[in-house]
Parts: structure tokens; C-alpha cells; sequence
């Protein structure tokens, strides 16, 4: 069993969650503990494994600024002090990372984000090209803006859509518990700690229990469904206790924790998310499109000859050869009319026609399945 534990060194494209009883105390930011944490970071940037943060604490942070009572705040309330706390925040995630030559930037999310298709693609793009310049993004919910119709609620969970959302292969929640028990252990002295879950059942469910932390609004509930997203997605997730100094180093030694297995790779089952879905319109090519998407490339809009349908950006199509058989599918960058103007022509030509700058891919090779 215990090779079946991933290790977090080897980890390619890592998320990692930090809530906000870790980050933030009683005399406000833990900058030690940051300190410690951004060596961490460092170092997996060194070994090649490109790094995304999604850290809580804005609104901790920004309520001790303002001086709001503690306990639960009114929905304004929230957003002033997220308003306040998340401009600190991402400047003290840019000291600590700075001396190391690492590159941070502050990116901020609403549920609306991932759910809608448009909003997603242009999500994964940004995060993409930060990734390629080696940029470690800070990620936050927009509290300043999100009510609770478009929340995520937690960040465990945010988490767990933004490792879908760029292909990470492992995340990593860095909580106040060190694992996943069959009880909660504050309660139960006779709790035990899983060291590797393989398949979230109804018993594994059932086992959840509530927040710990007031601090912190994600409980195990909330952390057992980012698993399952997680994993589902092809991405390994770990709970552990993060308020140690350099956690991650910490887990890579053996340091208590549980894994959650993932259901294959990352890329497969985004390709299977793609392809489970009905198209919205149909793409034609010529000849020397189909043998580039063979190839495993993108499909630029020289090579197209026809649209048909309607659709917005983001929304599944199917790309039918000169036979009219359909080679493939894939989410598009542009909409029905734009794929209409562009069609046939270079990609350096876009902003002429369209009137300004867009992706020289109609549809990249990462959104599209082929076969």
C-alpha cells in the first residue's frame, strides 16, 4: 500500500491550499511561518514542478485591519475587509517569494468562473501562460464581489476546481487535522487516520465530520468533496496539518497525512469531459487541417472551410473532415459569427478582421479530442 502514495516531489504541476488559521493568528499575518513556507515553494519551482497557491486569509486579515468584531460578519462587511485584506495578502506572498526569484500574481475567482464555459477557457488560458513564464498565481475567491449565489463557499473546494481547471497532478491541503479520520479525533480518542483512500465510498462519506477551526469555514465535508472532484479530474489530493515550517518538506519525509488516489491521468479525463459533450455546432477542414490534428495539433483558423451552427466561445464543436466525417471534438475559442469571418484566413490576420487581437488557435489541442 504504501507505494501507492504519491510523493510530492515528483509532482509536476502541484496546487496547494493553505487555510486561514494557518495563515493567519490572533496578532495578525504569520509571516515565519509564510517565510518557511515560500522555501518550500521555492524549491519545487528548482525541481521543475510548476506551483499554484490558493490561499484564504483575505478576509481574517482585512477584519483585524478594519477592527470588525469577531464571528460572522454581514455580507458588506465580508467584502470590505476581502477588499482590504487581499491587497496585503498578495503582497506579503510577494516578499517572501521575491528573494527567491520567484514571480507571483494574484488571480481572482468566482464559481461563475469555472461554470461557465467562456469564463473557464479564459481562466485555464491566463493560468496556463503564467505557468509557461514561471509565475506561481495566488489564487482567491473574489470575496469583494461574490455573493453567495456564485460562491464556492470554502477554498478546499476552489482548490480542488482550479487543479481541475490547469491539470495538476497532485494538490495539497495544508489544514488544521493531518488527516482523514474515521471520526473526528478531537472527539473520539479511537478515531483512526487513513494513510491512503483509493475510493471514496458512502462509508468514507459518512465518516465526514464539521469545522474545527473558527477560523477556517471548510470542515472535512467540504474537503471530502474536493477529493472527489479532484480525483475524478485524474489529480491525487493530500490532507495533512500544515502549521508545521515547511510543510511540504514535512511531507515528503513521512510526515502524517492522507492520499487520495486519483481516477487516471489528469489530461484523459479532461479529454473525457470533452468528449461527453454535445457539440453546439460542426467545424470543416481541408486535408491539411485533418493531417495537422492527426499530429496533435492545434486547429487554426487557416485551415477551416466552413461553420456551421451557433455557438459562443467555450462551447463544444465537432470538426468533420473533406468526407464530412467527424474527426473530432474540442471546445472553441470564438463564436459562431467571429469562426465565420476568420475561416480560411492566417492567424496574424485576426485583429485585422475582427477589429482586435485574438488566440491564433480556433481550437487549442489541449481542449480537443481527436478519434
Amino acid at each position: 500500500m504504501a507505494s501507492l502514495k504519491p510523493d510530492v516531489r515528483t509532482a509536476s504541476r502541484l496546487v496547494i491550499k493553505i487555510g486561514s488559521a494557518l495563515l493567519v493568528g490572533e496578532g495578525g499575518l504569520k509571516t515565519d511561518w509564510l517565510v518557511a513556507l515560500a522555501e518550500d515553494v521555492a524549491a519545487a519551482r528548482e525541481r521543475g514542478t510548476d506551483v499554484v497557491l490558493v490561499s484564504s486569509g483575505s478576509i481574517a486579515l482585512g477584519r483585524r485591519v478594519l477592527g470588525l468584531p469577531a464571528g460572522a460578519l454581514a455580507l458588506e462587511q465580508s467584502q470590505a475587509a476581502a477588499a482590504v485584506g487581499q491587497i496585503r495578502l498578495a503582497r506579503a506572498y510577494e516578499q517572501v517569494l521575491a528573494p527567491h526569484g520567484v514571480t507571483t500574481a494574484q488571480v481572482l475567482v468566482t464559481l461563475e468562473d469555472t461554470d461557465d464555459r467562456r469564463r473557464y477557457l479564459n481562466s485555464r488560458a491566463t493560468m496556463e501562460t503564467l505557468l509557461s513564464l514561471g509565475v506561481v498565481p495566488i489564487v482567491n475567491e473574489n470575496d469583494t464581489v461574490a455573493t453567495d449565489e456564485i460562491r464556492f463557499g470554502d477554498n478546499d473546494r476552489l482548490a480542488a476546481q482550479i487543479a481541475v481547471t490547469v491539470g495538476a497532478d497532485q494538490l495539497i491541503l495544508l489544514s488544521d487535522v493531518d488527516g482523514f479520520y474515521t471520526a473526528n479525533p478531537k472527539e473520539d480518542p479511537s478515531a483512526e487516520r487513513f494513510e491512503i483512500v483509493e475510493h471514496i465510498s458512502p462509508e468514507i462519506e459518512a465518516m465526514a465530520g464539521d469545522p474545527i477551526s473558527g477560523l477556517s469555514k471548510g470542515g472535512m465535508k467540504t474537503k471530502l468533496l474536493a477529493a472527489k472532484t479532484a480525483v475524478a479530474g485524474g489529480c491525487a489530493m493530500a490532507i495533512m496539518e500544515g502549521s508545521v515550517a515547511r510543510p511540504l518538506s514535512a511531507l515528503a519525509l513521512g510526515a502524517n497525512s492522507t492520499w487520495f488516489l486519483p481516477e487516471g491521468d489528469p489530461q484523459v479525463a479532461r479529454k473525457r469531459w470533452i468528449a461527453a459533450m454535445k457539440p453546439r455546432g460542426e467545424i470543416f477542414v481541408d486535408a491539411g487541417a485533418v493531417e495537422a490534428l492527426m499530429s496533435g495539433k492545434s486547429l487554426l483558423p487557416a485551415g477551416v472551410t466552413k461553420v456551421v451552427g451557433q455557438f459562443g466561445r467555450g462551447e463544444p464543436v465537432a470538426v468533420a473532415g473533406p468526407d464530412r466525417a467527424i474527426l473530432a471534438k474540442g471546445l472553441v475559442r470564438y463564436t459562431a459569427e467571429e469562426a465565420h469571418k476568420i475561416a480560411g484566413h492566417r492567424s496574424r490576420e485576426i485583429e485585422e478582421i475582427l477589429g482586435y487581437p485574438g488566440r491564433a488557435a480556433l481550437i487549442h489541442r489541449d481542449d480537443m479530442v481527436v478519434g
